[in-house]
């Protein structure tokens, strides 16, 4: 029987949204290409990403960089000294190997933030052998995995892929607050490619070793930020939060806003944590079970961060709660590194004084986001295989339908078709049964289906069809763009656009 991770990577790769890279020469280790329908729900993710996050403020712009960095500015940010995995090689067929995935797939607990010592220590008490060829596995030792990149015709000027967007935003700091009139908070975000050269990337597109990343890096003045934020209006409001050893646990416990700043943590924190939340339950529709937020303790968290909580989602083709965000306090770490290597001053005015300004960073994987929605959304029931994707999401909102081929609905169905397109993701298709259509459309996600029938040639009505309820109602045609539009910005319910009709 094929597994759940089996079933979504098999509508993924069957319909157009992901696929292992190069697989025309057997694949690439960690490197995924979007194909059509992919690559519109990745850039429609996007978009909403993009439209929330910079909607929280008023001087919240976003900014592209350069991928490769030199090798001063990823010293200073503490990467080229810091940004290491654990790695243990077998002494017998030389496969190398994640130390705390070797653990975690024996005792099926985190073991990331473990030092190399430990990480020996806990391969020789369980006694774990080589999973490939059962060989001995030799000693443990830092990998750094940043990928190195020589400049210039031979390679002289030492630099990196960058590893996290987040350094571009750093670096731009200062001529971005210059040219925006010297505001903070200041917000910059990033939506691009970041590389990691993970020692044994694995579970498909939750860990590769080129990914998208989204981020939003908030500059502000740590004394009065907290102030400056209606924090007490979302003081009641409850979140789905796993602290310490809860993270472990299949679930998560709802704390008010009031009691997670009682426990100690920032209060501009907590209310950020806030709006993140509403981005997954509101926006995405991810079911408010299948989401929280799990805290990093100082061993387990990045190197740069003050506080860190993972924003995760229960994906059952990885095997429960699994990271596609996370929410971090970096403080001054970042600007005060860059000012330090450099040389510049990046303190800035504020009143009548001077401040190196604090980040708080929310960041999210892209790619791991895009494979949430998949596994959230794919079901498979009796000979039914559906796509429950936000509508706003969908690849394809419409797909336009004649009845039969013949007696001028192609004809109709294909007007409407070109009418509806400069609009929306639409889609056109008159071959197989009306049910063989409908179908395709379910298991690509599709809300909204339109046919043109009998009826249509006489009053112009046309059927619309909902993808989750299978429910039908006749509407005007010449209305159909307005109604569309209606649905997918929420101003109005399918059930209360008529009476249903039954289905052709």
């Amino acid at each position: 029987m094929a597994s759940r991770y089996d079933d979504v990577m098999s509508l993924s790769v069957r319909r157009g949204f992901l696929w292992p890279a190069v697989d025309l020469y057997g694949g690439f280790s960690g490197f995924y290409d979007y194909g059509h329908l992919g690559a519109r729900l990745k850039r429609k993710w996007e978009d909403l990403w993009t439209a929330h996050f910079l909607g929280l403020g008023d001087n919240y712009y976003l900014i592209d960089t350069t991928t490769i960095l030199p090798e001063v500015s990823l010293k200073a940010s503490g990467h080229v000294d810091h940004f290491t995995d654990i790695l243990v090689t077998c002494t017998k067929c030389k496969e190398s190997f994640r130390g705390d995935h070797l653990i975690e797939a024996v005792t099926h607990e985190e073991a990331e933030g473990l030092t190399t010592a430990e990480v020996d220590a806990k391969i020789r008490d369980l006694k774990i052998r080589c999973p490939k060829c059962k060989g001995e596995l030799g000693p443990s030792r830092p990998f750094n995995m940043m990928f190195p990149v020589g400049v210039g015709p031979l390679g002289q000027d030492r630099a990196y892929l960058r590893p996290e967007t987040a350094q571009g935003v750093f670096l731009n700091f200062k001529r971005e607050f210059e040219a925006l009139r010297r505001r903070l908070p200041m917000g910059l975000a990033i939506v691009g490619r970041a590389y990691r050269n993970e020692i044994s990337p694995r579970q498909g597109a939750y860990r590769m070793r080129e990914f998208l990343q989204a981020e939003l890096q908030i500059f502000f003045d740590p004394a009065t930020f907290g102030t400056t934020l209606p924090v007490d209006s979302v003081k009641g409001e409850s979140l789905r939060v796993a602290r310490g050893a809860e993270k472990h646990a299949p679930t998560a416990n709802e704390r008010t806003v009031a009691d997670l700043i009682r426990d100690g943590l920032p209060a501009f924190y907590v209310y950020h944590m806030v709006l993140v939340q509403r981005f997954y339950l509101d926006r995405l529709r991810v079911p408010r079970e299948r989401f929280r937020f799990a805290e990093l303790d100082e061993r387990e968290r990045a190197f740069y961060n003050k506080v860190h909580f993972d924003v995760q989602v229960a994906q059952d083709s990885l095997g429960g709660f699994k990271e596609v965000g996370g929410v971090h306090y970096r403080t001054d770490h970042d600007l005060s590194g860059h000012a330090l290597a450099s040389g510049k001053d990046l303190s800035v005015p504020v009143a009548d004084r001077k401040v190196l300004p604090h980040v708080l960073e929310l960041s999210f994987g892209v790619d791991r986001n895009v494979w949430a929605l998949l596994d959230l959304g794919y079901e498979v029931a009796g000979d039914r295989s559906v796509l429950h994707l936000p509508p706003s999401l969908a690849p394809v909102v419409v797909g336009l339908f004649p009845l039969l081929s013949k007696q001028g609905m192609p004809e109709r169905a294909e007007a409407l078709y070109r009418d509806l397109r400069p609009g929306f993701d639409a889609f056109y298709d008159e071959t197989g049964s009306i049910g063989k259509r409908y179908a395709r459309m379910d298991e690509v996600g599709t809300p909204y289906c339109v046919t043109v029938d009998h009826t249509t040639l006489g009053d112009g009505t046309v059927t619309l069809r909902e993808r989750d309820t299978m429910g039908q109602v006749r509407v005007p045609g010449t209305s159909l763009a307005a109604i569309l539009r209606d649905l997918l910005d929420g101003r109005r319910e399918f059930r209360a656009l008529g009476s249903p009709v039954s289905r052709p």
